[in-house]
């Protein structure tokens, strides 16, 4: 293991240029990335705590990707605290924070070349948001050029996100491994995401519905994937505040629907309309004898 150094406060980029060289200047050592697009919490600083103890530079991009957001989306109204965002980076001994306008990602407008992610990009969230997914390809796939790490680190929160990151590195031959860290929480069980912020105090606790839910799948994954998906089922069909999007059991790597004789890994993974909020949220399970919930989808690929 690669003992870290730290900086009490960071370098921070905003041009291509300013990039390229505080970059260069990371050149003893395994350079990790964490890519955000802001309003930065606990569940982000947790992806910089298993960084740092891996790798000897952590670089940070913070930057709201405007390709991943439809038009009904919430782009205009996505919180902005780059101050907050830069005290917590400082705070976890981030060597390099890149924080870029669209114009520099995006010099000449939007790219008449994108990412495709495919179809695994066009079902569970790519099915409720069109294009969602080439967007985010696209932009991880440019910044981790711009950056060069060796690792990336990505939350299981985001598990179809990571599922295909991951394929992209993969498929495309790009030079790094990319890990998963497991989802953080609230106390409450709540999922930290920088959505939250949007939950009224009835919503909240009205969201919690959605953890509970997969806890109680995940409490009896023993016994297969239709009881999974009762006793899931039943948890937030008793929340009348929770608009269900979708509740799926899933094979880790294909997203298709397990059948009922299967035993291995899946994903418990819901996403639903708690107020004006859309979450989401899932939890990797082993179904069969040895069943239970697990942190995260064992290894990491690149």
């Amino acid at each position: 293991m690669t003992t870290p150094t730290s900086t009490s406060t960071p370098v921070v980029a905003h041009t291509r240029e300013e990039l390229a060289v505080a970059r260069a200047a990371l050149d003893d050592g395994d350079v990790a990335v964490v890519m955000t697009m802001g309003a930065l919490h606990e569940g982000h600083a947790s992806l910089i705590k298993v960084a740092r103890r891996r790798a000897r530079h952590v670089i940070v991009t913070i930057f709201l990707n405007p390709l991943q957001f439809g038009p009904r989306e919430d782009l205009s109204r996505y919180p902005r605290t780059i101050d907050s965002d830069l005290a917590i980076c400082a705070r976890e001994g981030v060597d390099l924070v890149f924080t870029p306008s669209p114009d520099v990602v995006y010099p000449d407008g939007d790219p008449g070349v994108r990412v495709s992610a495919g179809p695994l990009g066009d079902v569970l969230e790519g099915q409720s948001r069109p294009g969602h997914f080439d967007g985010v390809l696209t932009v991880v796939g440019k910044l981790l050029h711009l950056t060069r790490p060796d690792l990336a680190y990505y939350g299981q929160k985001d598990a179809q996100q990571l599922l295909l990151i991951r394929r992209m590195a993969r498929d495309l031959d790009f030079p790094l491994e990319v890990v998963a860290v497991p989802t953080v929480r609230e106390a409450d069980g709540l999922a930290m995401s920088s959505r939250n912020v949007y939950l009224t105090p009835s919503d909240r606790e009205a969201a919690l519905a959605l953890s509970r839910a997969l806890h109680a799948g995940a409490e009896i994954a023993a016994e297969g994937p239709s009881a999974v998906r009762r006793a899931a089922r039943a948890v937030l069909v008793a929340e009348p505040l929770v608009l269900v999007d979708y509740l799926v059991l899933v094979h880790p790597e294909t997203l298709e629907d397990v059948p009922e004789w299967y035993r291995g890994e899946a994903l418990l993974a819901v996403a639903a309309r708690v107020g004006t909020t859309r979450l989401i949220d899932n939890v990797p399970v082993r179904l069969g004898p040895d069943g239970g919930a697990l942190p995260a989808f064992s290894g990491s690929q690149g």
